[in-house]
């Protein structure tokens, strides 16, 4: 299945694991998926109000980071700052780093593992006969009991508005 990936689903999956690391999840699921297409997104998800940046701050609510945010805004530390700043200096996932490595590998959770399968499904029912970027957000979309589903609803979308828009950008790039 893999080989029919584009370079951009690659990418996306890719970015999936970075965005796990970052956030400190022991799991890359569906939501991360979906900020790996968010951070390559031609603007179906930003115009849905679903841009990377709100997907991320979705995604975070939904898993807190385990250190005390508000125990250090109490002696004056700002930790999104701190990991803003960190990130843009050195990369996603820049806090994670062993010894110049990531953490480790991020398994995937099994509903992250059916959408990349749904994937190569939504890519036949379209007939390509390859597996892209928009193929993984219809996957993704398709699943409306996912995290990525759940992000999705708190930036103000739904999984079925997405899917309308992917189709409709798909048909009119055809």
């Amino acid at each position: 299945m893999f080989e029919r990936f584009t370079q951009a689903a690659r990418d996306v999956v890719t970015r999936a694991q970075e965005e796990a690391a970052a956030l400190g999840h022991d799991h890359l699921g569906t939501e991360h998926l979906l900020l790996g297409v968010a951070a390559g997104d031609d603007g179906i998800l930003a115009s849905l109000g679903a841009d990377h940046a709100a997907l991320r701050r979705a995604v975070t609510d939904m898993y807190p980071v385990a250190i005390d945010a508000d125990a250090l805004a109490a002696i004056g530390i700002d930790l999104d700052a701190v990991r803003r700043s960190v990130e843009e200096s050195f990369g996603p996932g820049a806090l994670f780093k062993r010894r110049g490595r990531r953490v480790r590998h991020v398994p995937f959770c099994p509903r992250a593992k059916r959408a990349l399968e749904r994937s190569l499904r939504e890519a036949i029912a379209l007939r390509h006969r390859h597996i892209g970027r928009e193929h993984l957000l219809l996957a993704l979309a398709g699943d409306g009991k996912s995290s990525a589903a759940i992000a999705l609803r708190r930036c103000g979308t739904s999984p079925e508005a997405v899917r309308a828009a992917t189709l409709a950008a798909l048909r009119d790039a055809a």
